[in-house]
């Protein structure tokens, strides 16, 4: 009889566990019901039909139990996610970056390095080719956070 129990309680632990934390997988889920299975067929075997006939209608009622209860609103509120984010990006008061906008290289531009605009520095990439550290540079392209620039060059 024992045996039997502990197959109805592996049974719906898995079932619920199934449903609850690691739903879609369906593994859980089917052990669950196969221990449940199990529980009837063994107490139908070593126990006659009478207390099948019992154990069947036992896991029966807990597993219909165990679906109203995990489908009940109730449950989802307890374990839904439940946070607002109401944070809001800081302007940190700077102006920012524009195409035409010139600097100072720092390293060497082989095509990526680092570029000084006013006293803030950048990670920024060589349009073309490699810029040796200390040239000025200006900005010709700004894409998806990215710095393009190329040397200045002063055309009257």
């Amino acid at each position: 009889m024992g045996f039997i129990i502990t197959l109805i309680l592996v049974g719906l632990i898995l079932v619920l566990a199934e449903i609850l934390i690691i739903p879609g997988v369906g593994i859980a889920g089917i052990l669950g019901l196969l221990s449940m299975g199990g529980s009837c067929f063994y107490a139908f075997h070593e126990m006659g039909n009478t207390a099948g006939a019992i154990v069947t209608a036992v896991n029966a009622v807990l597993l219909v139990a165990l679906v109203v209860w995990v489908l009940r609103a109730k449950t989802w509120k307890r374990m839904a996610l439940d946070t607002n984010i109401d944070s809001k990006a800081v302007d940190s008061g700077e102006e920012a970056l524009v195409v035409g906008d010139r600097g100072r290289t720092v390293t060497r531009l082989a095509p990526m390095g680092t570029v000084r605009f006013g006293n803030r520095t950048f990670e920024a990439k060589a349009l073309e080719g490699m810029i040796d550290q200390e040239t000025e540079v200006e900005i010709v392209l700004m894409e998806d956070n990215r710095i393009y620039v190329r040397p200045f060059t002063q055309d009257y």
